[in-house]
């Protein structure tokens, strides 16, 4: 991986999201990619009984398997954290270039993706309305408005796989601990489910959107 900045070269988008007030941006996992998660928009619309504006980034880092990574995986659960930090930039780079102004983002990711939306929350949680994570975990350490969020308490959705084999268990204790006292978190834990995402853990998760955004029509 290149130890230059990264930036964001590629996106799917959906919907007016440069005047949309509230706009769903999606986190692939490792060795993904941004036409991946897009599927899950029809869905998520469908619930919420009306159209989304939605982005789905590629992350910054390429791979020889054609996806692409947020950052290295070095030891797993436990990420180095300056890449973190630089994919953290990267993204809110392109928010501030492509989005409103104004505009808050509901960040739905998946695995380290998971990780990048906690992550948009611990950095610029004023843009940030909810935040989704699907088989992700948070970054080791203290950032500078963990004091902020435990005072607020931001809404997070986590769900994971009960069976998911993917995710160290060092992260998820940690996530554990960190989420509940830096956020009004809803937790799930999927029995049977590996390392990926349900239609359960869909349908939770858009009712949890429904719940705390504009985007469930008369809820806000």
């Amino acid at each position: 991986m290149t130890a230059t900045a990264p930036t964001i070269h590629t996106a799917q988008t959906g919907g007016p999201i440069g005047t949309a007030e509230t706009v769903i941006v999606l986190l692939h996992g490792f060795g993904s990619h941004e036409g991946d998660l897009p599927s899950l928009v029809p869905l998520i619309a469908e619930q919420l009984g009306g159209d989304v504006a939605w982005a789905s980034l590629r992350a910054p880092f390429d791979l020889p398997t054609g996806g692409a990574a947020w950052f290295p995986i070095t030891t797993p659960g436990v990420p180095d954290v300056e890449p973190v930090l630089q994919a953290t930039e990267a993204i809110w780079q392109w928010v501030d270039a492509n989005l409103s102004p104004t505009a808050r983002i509901v960040p739905i990711g998946f695995s380290q993706g998971g990780l990048m939306a906690t992550q948009l929350l611990r950095t610029r949680p004023d843009r940030v309305v909810a935040t989704v994570v699907f088989g992700g975990f948070v970054l080791q350490g203290s950032q500078a408005l963990d004091n902020a969020l435990a005072e607020n308490r931001p809404a997070v959705f986590w769900g994971r796989g009960g069976d998911d084999q993917v995710i160290a268990r060092v992260a998820i204790e940690r996530t554990e601990q960190w989420l509940p006292e830096h956020s009004a978190l809803e937790a799930h834990v999927y029995p049977g489910l590996t390392h990926a995402i349900s239609r359960e853990e869909l349908a939770d998760a858009t009712a949890f959107i429904a719940a705390h955004t504009d985007l469930g029509g008369d809820q806000a």
